[in-house]
């Protein structure tokens, strides 16, 4: 099998493979020279003709060793080497998972985001590699999907607003009713859908926003159409993305007036988060539905009629537009009666 010396195995395992030859080397070495007995001395001249086999001379006394002569220099050489050659992997190791982790995080935001540096290891570089490819599909497959619902929405305009100017030639007025009503749904499926797909491509820049003004901002509005909307609280300015979460209290609001006729907004600030609720005193939507009504074109059986209004897109922009800005949307039961949608946007 052959080695490369550009992946990450062969890279590790060189520098432990190093760290470990050098340690016991410089051990060797260290011992080799103060761990032996000193060689004892010569005997005097005359000594040897007056030798005496039962009685030896005394043993040489032997040098004292000196303080570093012992095993404690090189033992904490081994260590240390180890030491080095363990971060260092684990620095190579943890290198291309962190890379790999920030794109992802940077791809989760924005589809658009530079790709990854192809360098590295070989392993990083392979990763790095099919990283990128997967973005790029990614990418290629939203944009086709873009196009094709904009070219369908487009080409099915001009049908239908020919059907609705040769609906003033029926004589029938209910069935003439009946059928602009159709048409009118229609075309605000394709808007919404267009609107939808908008809002999942749109990337925006985080800004301080002063959440409080826009709150306020949305109820007076509310308010000059003739709805009763109020609002109560105050919280800090706070770190979002100003379209996106418009978007989301828009859509929150609109369903509220919608099914209940009127709505109150509250903030709750806090260290840690900021709790936007909007409640209302309509219908509600029972607990094993809550979940349900954030899925794209769902609708609750109590609404699927022309006058309501919506094709099922509003909860789930909605949710989607909380999800981008790090935070969460959960519906919960209102007291006495009603529905409570609460957003969760963190401050960290």
């Amino acid at each position: 099998m052959r080695l490369r010396f550009d992946t990450l195995f062969a890279r590790l395992f060189g520098v432990s493979l190093l760290a470990i030859i050098l340690a016991h080397l410089l051990a060797f070495l260290w011992f080799h020279h103060y761990g032996g007995p000193p060689p004892p001395p010569p005997p005097p001249p005359g000594m040897t003709e007056n030798f005496d086999p039962n009685h030896p001379p005394p043993p040489a006394r032997r040098p004292p060793r000196p303080w570093f002569g012992g095993p404690l220099v090189p033992l904490t050489f081994q260590m240390i080497s180890l030491v080095i050659a363990a971060w260092y992997g684990a620095k190579l190791l943890s290198r291309p998972i962190q890379r790999l982790s920030d794109a992802a995080a940077r791809l989760s935001e924005d589809l658009n985001s530079p790709p990854l540096d192809e360098t590295g290891p070989r392993e990083a570089r392979l990763a790095a590699a099919t990283f990128n490819l997967m973005q790029q599909r990614i990418l290629e497959q939203v944009q086709q999907r873009g196009r094709m619902l904009g070219a369908v929405s487009h080409d099915l305009r001009t049908p239908l607003s020919r059907l609705k100017l040769r609906l003033e030639q029926i004589d029938d007025i209910k069935l003439q009713g009946q059928m602009r009503q159709d048409l009118n749904d229609m075309i605000g499926m394709l808007d919404a859908t267009l609107s939808y797909l908008h809002e999942q491509r749109t990337s925006e820049a985080m800004q301080w926003l002063d959440v409080q003004a826009l709150v306020e901002s949305l109820c007076e509005n509310a308010q000059d159409q003739g709805s009763r909307v109020q609002a109560r609280g105050h919280c800090a300015p706070l770190l979002v993305q100003p379209m996106a979460l418009r978007s989301c209290l828009n859509n929150l609001l609109d369903n509220a007036l919608r099914y209940a006729g009127d709505a109150l907004i509250t903030l709750e600030d806090s260290r840690r988060q900021l709790l936007i609720r909007v409640i209302d005193h309509g219908p509600g939507i029972a607990t094993e539905k809550r979940e349900a009504v954030f899925e794209p074109f769902y609708r609750l059986e109590g609404s699927r009629n022309r006058n309501s209004g919506g094709v099922g897109l509003g909860m789930t922009i909605a949710r989607e537009a909380a999800q981008r800005l790090g935070g969460e949307l959960t519906l919960e039961e209102t007291p006495g009666g009603g529905l409570t949608a609460v957003v969760r946007l963190p401050r960290a």
